[in-house]
């Protein structure tokens, strides 16, 4: 069976090795760009977010490769993301594109109908198989997010601008065509290696912001407008909350276990806010209080334009910015977003924090000043 995926990040990467490994042909949609959006855009609800209509044009585009059925994760609480699914499929549908959807609800709806939907993607004879294909991802989800956490740091100092991030993709296409475990590690040793020996600005002044938000647009960079490339190159070492391999292993793996994860997080988030709320409005709070610990100089909250979660810790950081003395920029994404209005605000963004490092105030914290802050909020250029 030839199935395709939502494009999101580098997840191409260790899903076409499952998919490929699993006995099917992964059918991979092109890169996110304009087209994808304009496809979108076209045929979902005007009040959809935005990762929802990227889909769309994801599925569109590799219908147009042959694809013949869509594998897509489901979710659990108040979050339209859990519905992603059954709406998109109708949608299709409603244009004529037949296209079999096969939605991975996580064990805590019930591990029986997880492994039913699992089943549809196994097209081997041997559990080693099965087994070999699983390592291959995880080892793939694990490498690329190896190489992406050093590159932010390493472009936040990197003496030829854009170095960081061609010697990146170069290591992520090794990790893309590495046909076994070995391979890959071997891959991630070299881009280790070679991010490593980059020439470096050692008297830069580096900034260190927290990047959180819904998952989507914080690890989709045509969405995001490349937001880690940008503040990387500004000289800004981006600390990032969700990576693919935790949500992998936290969604699908450990997702029976949610409570436990929820009270972790409401530990760090309390007294802001201390229960779930869907999509990763919790995660939001509580990795924007661990930044504010680690002493960061600020925080860029990202999220689509309508999604509920992250209205609601949009609502709640403000509190948190004047507790920890921390600016945070909350920058709302939809199709009406234009890079030109990102990069302005996201240059005065890094101005506000340079300024304030020069003067030592990002050293201040709950008790010992009363500085106002500003918390800025975009509205998607709409």
């Amino acid at each position: 069976m030839k199935i395709t995926f939502p494009h999101m990040g580098t997840s191409y990467i260790p899903f076409r090795a499952l998919l490929n490994g699993l006995g099917q042909q992964a059918v991979v949609a092109p890169k996110c760009t304009q087209r994808t959006l304009e496809l979108g855009t076209r045929y979902a609800p005007e009040s959809a977010c935005l990762p929802l209509k990227i889909n769309i044009g994801n599925y569109l585009e590799a219908a147009e490769a042959g694809a013949e059925a869509i594998l897509m994760a489901g979710g659990i609480g108040p979050c339209r993301f859990g519905f992603y699914g059954y709406v998109q499929q109708e949608i299709l549908r409603d244009i004529g594109i037949d296209l079999e959807m096969i939605i991975l609800e996580p064990p805590a709806t019930g591990w029986g109908d997880l492994w039913k939907k699992l089943s549809l993607l196994t097209n081997v004879n041997r559990p080693q198989q099965v087994v070999q294909a699983l390592r291959l991802a995880w080892a793939k989800f694990v490498g690329c997010d190896r190489l992406e956490q050093l590159s932010l740091r390493v472009r936040a100092c990197e003496a030829r601008q854009g170095i960081t991030t061609r010697i990146l993709e170069q290591s992520l296409e090794r990790i893309d065509t590495a046909h076994n475990v070995l391979q890959v590690t071997k891959a991630v040793k070299e881009g280790i290696k070679e991010l490593n020996s980059l020439p470096q600005q050692p008297d830069r002044l580096v900034l260190e912001v927290g990047l959180v938000g819904e998952i989507y647009t914080v690890l989709e960079p045509f969405v995001n407008f490349r937001l880690e490339e940008q503040l990387g190159e500004m000289g800004v070492l981006v600390h990032r909350n969700i990576w693919f391999s935790t949500w992998i292993l936290h969604h699908i793996v450990l997702s029976a276990f949610r409570a436990r994860q929820t009270a972790h997080l409401c530990r760090l988030a309390e007294p802001y806010l201390n229960h779930f709320v869907g999509g990763h409005g919790l995660e939001s709070v509580a990795h924007t209080v661990q930044f504010g610990r680690m002493g960061v100089d600020g925080i860029v909250h990202i999220l689509p334009f309508t999604c509920m979660p992250e209205i609601v810790a949009q609502s709640v950081l403000p509190l948190v910015s004047e507790g920890y003395q921390l600016p945070v920029l909350t920058m709302v994404v939809d199709e009406h977003s234009a890079a030109a209005g990102i990069r302005t605000r996201l240059e005065a963004f890094v101005d506000l924090l340079a300024n304030r490092r020069r003067m030592g105030e990002h050293k201040l914290r709950h008790g010992e000043s009363n500085i106002d802050l500003v918390s800025v909020g975009l509205t998607g250029d709409r």
